[in-house]
């Protein structure tokens, strides 16, 4: 009987060292507590709005995934007013804002991820190598419609801009003080990669979109160029500086305080870990 006894309490004595073993060098899987964090970090997460944002988000996911295979993310565009509606509908678990948060949405909870800039671009084959604020304004109302009276060769301009709910014209239209209903457009896009692809098969267009987004297509080839804005350079360089005039917080937002699936997310989002992934897509983290 005592024999037995002893046994038994050696063989406790050998698991709670085992245990402690394990404990301190941090075996991934094997703790309590950890199985519990990873079996709760499962579900699908529906993520829509900014298109600015959607390619960083959708990226961020994939990996997001990687360490989490219970976990699904999906990524839709709509612009940043879809995004807060179905946050704010319950049709979202989070949304994307790609632009300072308005006063009446103050009761949403916003977590900014990184910064970019709105830049103004032209086909690659363009000779027209700069504008003044002014002749962008006379441009998009209508008041100058040739290039030749910008410096360029004599074809009529083709004015293109983004439909209302894109926070990319709501910040292009601030920085120039003017209206949705001031712009004379003759083509109106969704998206920043519509508006890329519009120019890049226009040689006579003008646009304006993300610079993360332009930056990256011209990386890639597409015929397109920024011009510079006030006389600086539009790049991601400028926007992290601060001298680049137009430039915006890219946010995620919620309804409610986030938690579980969601709250990890969004940490992960904010995270140094994925700063490769912010400059690879060209914007700026927020913390270098």
């Amino acid at each position: 009987m005592y024999q037995f006894m002893c046994f038994s309490r050696w063989k406790a004595c050998a698991s709670l060292a085992s245990f402690l073993i394990v404990a301190s060098l941090g075996i991934p899987g094997t703790g309590a507590a950890q199985t519990t964090t990873v079996e709760k970090l499962s579900g699908k997460l529906v993520i829509t709005g900014a298109s600015t944002l959607a390619p960083l988000i959708g990226e961020i996911g994939k990996r997001f995934e990687s360490l989490y295979p219970k976990a699904r993310v999906d990524v839709q565009t709509g612009g940043s007013s879809r995004g807060v509606a179905d946050v704010l509908q319950g049709l979202a678990d989070i949304g994307m804002v790609s632009r300072a948060m308005k006063d009446e949405e103050k009761d949403l909870h916003a977590f900014p991820v990184a910064r970019d800039g709105v830049g103004i671009i032209l086909h690659k084959e363009n000779c027209v190598q700069a504008l003044t604020d002014e002749q962008v304004v006379a441009i998009y109302t209508g008041k100058i419609a040739n290039w030749k009276d910008v410096g360029g060769k004599d074809a009529p301009i083709t004015v293109v801009t983004k439909a209302e709910g894109r926070s990319t014209l709501e910040v292009f239209l601030h920085y120039l003080k003017l209206k949705n209903t001031d712009v004379k457009a003759q083509v109106v896009i969704g998206d920043n990669e519509q508006g890329v692809k519009t120019v890049a098969g226009n040689r006579h267009a003008i646009g304006y979109v993300s610079i993360g987004t332009a930056e990256y297509d011209t990386s890639q080839g597409v015929p397109i160029k920024l011009l510079s804005v006030g006389g600086v350079a539009a790049s991601t360089e400028t926007v992290k500086n601060g001298t680049f005039p137009i430039s915006r917080p890219l946010h995620i937002v919620t309804r409610t305080p986030p938690v579980g699936l969601t709250k990890a997310f969004i940490e992960y989002a904010q995270s140094k870990a994925v700063h490769d992934i912010i400059k690879q897509q060209y914007f700026v983290p927020l913390v270098d």
